[in-house]
């Protein structure tokens, strides 16, 4: 961290302006990676004031970078007065050194060592945030980086590459050919290639281990159907970090991903304010997760997700129960915001 911060107090580089659709509070920002000294970018949002702020770290999604227009959460930033970032981590995933790497870990480590640099930030309440493969990165950030984060929450997450693979060849999409140029290959070709999976398999990540914050992992019931990440990656990730006697069996799991439809046990009784938009089909909380699969698909309902965040500090018990904003700061409809 000592390198980290020496780096970040001599060469920072503000660009001249904002990425194209965020507000121009939202500044673009290059700094040099721990890992290897390349410059990269991230978006910052710095509240006026000198008291200590929450920090939001959102995360793009996996075809995109660090300009996808998820400016929603600088709404949200500017609103509440709290800071943002949304790093670049090597850009699409579309090579090694992108998708959880170890390089794009140590960007990020970089990423918010500018932020703690250029605004004070509250240590209990920097919380992450994403959605498909911003989910993902959202997980592992919390897997691998877990004294950091008071909360996260993942929207329609990515949980294990070597499964996503095969979920995509069998739908004939992109993604396949994609995941193995992050790897190297398909999996189960070498053990180079399946060590690669491995390291980003979110399930595998939060298995080894208690997760350090609370994670509220969401999903849409026709994501697989309409979206390309098939419910079952959130409910396994939910399942890894859960008692035995709470895990979703694999059956359930085949329902819902097949039927799009919830077995009548686990049918969500009640109503939630906050998914108005995308009401809660089934709802199942354990220890330090929930896991929430919504009427929707591939899509981020931000106030819900920014809401829960909210509520919740670093090292205290997790605020499940939220009342929502009256009204709303950013409103509370769903949004795609990519895979």
């Amino acid at each position: 961290m000592r390198r980290i911060a020496i780096l970040i107090a001599v060469a920072i580089l503000v660009a001249a302006g904002p990425a194209a659709a965020w507000p121009p509070e939202v500044e673009t920002v290059t700094f040099p990676s721990p890992a290897d000294s390349s410059p990269q970018k991230t978006l910052l949002y710095r509240p006026p004031g000198d008291e200590p702020v929450p920090l939001l770290v959102a995360f793009h999604t996996w075809s995109s970078d660090y300009r996808q227009d998820e400016s929603p959460y600088a709404a949200w930033c500017i609103a509440r007065g709290w800071a943002l970032l949304h790093p670049d981590l090597r850009g699409p995933a579309t090579r090694p050194e992108a998708a959880g790497s170890e390089v794009a870990l140590a960007d990020l480590e970089g990423a918010l060592a500018l932020a703690r640099a250029r605004r004070v930030i509250d240590p209990d309440r920097i919380y992450a945030v994403g959605v498909s493969g911003g989910g993902m990165m959202a997980l592992v950030a919390a897997a691998r980086l877990s004294e950091t984060w008071a909360a996260a929450s993942a929207w329609v997450p990515v949980t294990d590459l070597a499964r996503w693979h095969a979920d995509s060849k069998a739908r004939k999409n992109k993604y396949a050919g994609e995941i193995e140029k992050v790897c190297g290959g398909p999996p189960g070709q070498s053990a180079e290639f399946d060590a690669a999976y491995a390291a980003r398999s979110v399930e595998r990540l939060l298995a080894a281990g208690p997760p350090g914050c609370p994670l509220d992992i969401n999903t849409g019931i026709h994501d697989g159907h309409t979206g390309s990440v098939p419910v079952g990656h959130a409910v396994r990730a939910f399942n890894a970090v859960v008692a035995p006697a709470d895990r979703l069996s694999d059956a359930v799991i085949d329902e819902l991903e097949t039927t799009r439809a919830v077995p009548e046990a686990w049918r969500f009784e009640g109503a939630d304010p906050l998914h108005a938009s995308r009401p809660v089909l089934l709802r199942k909380t354990s220890g330090p997760a929930r896991l929430t699969v919504f009427k929707g698909g591939h899509e981020i309902v931000h106030e819900a997700a920014l809401t829960w965040l909210e509520a919740q500090a670093r090292g205290q018990p997790p605020v499940w129960e939220v009342s929502p904003h009256n009204p709303p700061v950013i409103g509370r409809k769903a949004a795609d915001s990519g895979k």
